[in-house]
């Protein structure tokens, strides 16, 4: 297996720079760290790039050893994700998504299908049914937001480091019940986004949660908010206006909530 080795250098603007195969990262200062902003072939040499010629983003990290940190954990994906000797196919293959425009075959029976608008992985009957119940979908198709994260810990084999951490996050957040079936304990909710939310919505149900907000025009410094009870969005849902400061207002992980003793109700116009 020939491992993808990283090049590091200074662009021409002075910035921290990396070329990973066709993957250019440039470490640019921001607020909270540096700011991993990606790019694609860029065959010149790193000491002539600048920050104009990457476009992507890839997040926040703390520093310089945390870049390389990042830049190190993709080039030993992609060493790992070229040792998979995945094949990149074409196949006229109708998905709920539309018509297959291409395709990478995994392994047998197991092909991830793009379309104009998504995608996701196709398993053979024999695949999905060698997938553990708590996983399984029925009909074989997993959509590539988040079911994807099943394949990938079904047949872990088939998948990087970096991919299966990725997909035990996603199991974890978003398919909570899956995770906890295949682990055989209950998640906390500070280990799963979806759990979270729960908590918040169970401890919320009684207050008002902001459901939309604007920079108000007629208050000034204030925000205009819409909330509801427990902030749900239902129709016919009652809805109440208040004004929250404008150095106040953070949407939050799961919402704003009210503070009936401090933030006004605002009157309808």
């Amino acid at each position: 297996m020939t491992a993808v080795v990283p090049e590091y250098g200074i662009t021409a603007d002075g910035h921290r720079a990396a070329r990973i195969a066709d993957i250019a990262y440039i470490a640019i200062p921001a607020t909270q760290g540096l700011r991993l902003a990606s790019g694609w072939r860029l065959s010149r040499p790193i000491g002539e790039w600048t920050k104009t010629d990457v476009y992507g983003s890839e997040g926040i990290v703390a520093d310089e050893a945390a870049f390389r940190v990042h830049v190190e954990d993709v080039a030993r994906h992609l060493t790992q994700r070229n040792a998979l000797c995945r094949k990149e196919v074409r196949m006229r293959v109708s998905t709920p998504w539309g018509m297959s425009q291409g395709a990478t075959v995994y392994a047998e029976g197991i092909v991830c299908h793009s379309t104009a608008s998504h995608g996701g992985f196709k398993l053979d009957r024999a695949r999905n049914a060698a997938m553990p119940k708590a996983l399984r979908v029925d009909g074989g198709w997993y959509e590539e937001d988040g079911e994807w994260a099943k394949v990938a810990l079904g047949y872990p084999d088939l998948f990087t480091d970096r991919e299966k951490v990725s997909a035990e996050r996603t199991l974890r957040d978003w398919y909570p019940d899956a995770w906890e079936a295949v682990h055989g304990r209950a998640l906390q909710p500070q280990e799963s986004f979806q759990r979270d939310r729960e908590r918040f919505e169970r401890e919320h149900a009684a207050d008002w949660v902001v459901i939309s907000a604007i920079r108000s025009e007629r208050y000034p410094g204030q925000v205009e908010t819409v909330a509801t009870l427990g902030g749900k969005r239902l129709d016919g849902v009652r809805r109440r206006r208040f004004l929250v400061p404008y150095d106040e207002y953070a949407a939050g992980r799961h919402g704003f909530v009210i503070d009936l003793d401090r933030h006004p109700v605002l009157a309808e116009p």
